[in-house]
């Protein structure tokens, strides 16, 4: 079983993320291949899905979206599951309107669906970063759930090996 795990990440929070859940199912003995949703052509050959995006202005990134859209047909043949990394801060990881997410998801018929509190270090933003984080009121810090995330990592590895 061959796995594509993207990410889609800013400032490396969401692909640090991506990268715990990778190790965890190549440890389940599966074989994952990770990769920048921007520079895959191709998606033959996979036989289940893990997508990861930043969420930023409440919306997955552009590249997260397009892939999306560009393997539409492929990603509904096969399970899909999926993760957003929110503003830090925010309580227990919610986003102020995930149904701005799910569209993009909906045609895909995720498994599932989690999204994780996230890490925010203004002297890694820039200006207008820092603004909207301020003006959201986004607490500075590092709120990654790592239990969370070898959780659902578990998860996956238990569904594609066939276990309940």
């Amino acid at each position: 079983m061959t796995i594509l795990l993207t990410s889609s990440s800013r400032h490396g929070t969401t692909d640090s993320i991506a990268g715990v859940i990778a190790q965890r199912l190549r440890e389940a003995g599966l074989d994952v291949d990770e990769a920048r949703p921007e520079e895959v052509t191709s998606v033959e050959g996979y036989d289940a899905f893990v997508l990861g995006s930043a969420i930023y202005m409440t919306r997955w990134t552009e590249q997260a979206t397009d892939f999306t859209r560009r393997f539409r047909e492929e990603l509904s043949a096969h399970p899909v599951w999926a993760f957003s990394v929110g503003l830090s801060g925010v309580d227990k990881g919610g986003v102020s309107d995930p149904l701005r997410i799910g569209p993009v998801l909906l045609s895909l018929n995720a498994r599932e669906h989690v999204t994780f509190s996230g890490r925010l270090d203004p002297a890694q933003l820039n200006l207008r970063e820092r603004t909207i984080a301020r003006m959201g009121g986004a607490s500075e810090g590092d709120f990654r759930d790592w239990a969370a995330v070898r959780a659902f990592a578990d998860s996956i590895a238990s569904c594609l090996r066939g276990r309940p």
